[in-house]
């Protein structure tokens, strides 16, 4: 993301901002979202810059508006009505970075996205990037799917 021009982004489920925190110190507008009020006290002690907000995205509670965001980020959160909102919260020409769980030999499909399913919410934008596989993280060791798609 080095060759990215820094505009306004958006993290959500940002836990305590790992991602939003690098973001910002490249340049970036972030606002940075998760339903734990922890996560949010440690991202505010480490980087008042960042616009951080106390929300439960499943209730509704964070809006994105429109065409607001050149960049929105949701790392290892899978909430499935919020892809259309995030493609309408990108401007064109905007980015999105996700990466989701992958469902494993369960029926379990709540927090995991089934093979291919993270592609299919992108399937009309320029995907970049798509992967499904073991993390590149240690932290993680569920297999992902990983996506980065720009809005056309």
């Amino acid at each position: 993301m080095t060759d990215l021009v820094p505009g306004v982004a958006l993290d959500l489920a940002c836990g305590p901002g790992r991602n939003a925190r690098y973001l910002a110190e490249r340049g970036w507008r972030v606002t940075a979202v998760d339903g734990s009020p922890i996560a949010i006290a440690k991202l505010r002690e480490r980087n008042v810059e960042i616009d951080a907000r106390v929300a439960d995205l499943e209730r509704g509670e964070f809006q994105i508006h429109p065409d607001a965001y050149d960049l929105i980020c949701d790392c290892y959160y899978l909430q499935r009505d919020l892809f259309p909102l995030m493609k309408t919260g990108i401007r064109r020409g905007g980015m999105a970075i996700v990466i989701v769980h992958l469902n494993g030999d369960s029926d379990e499909t709540v927090t995991r996205a089934r093979p291919g399913e993270l592609r299919d919410y992108f399937v009309d934008w320029n995907i970049l990037h798509y992967r499904e596989g073991q993390p590149g993280e240690a932290c993680h060791q569920r297999a992902v799917a990983e996506l980065v798609a720009v809005r056309p």
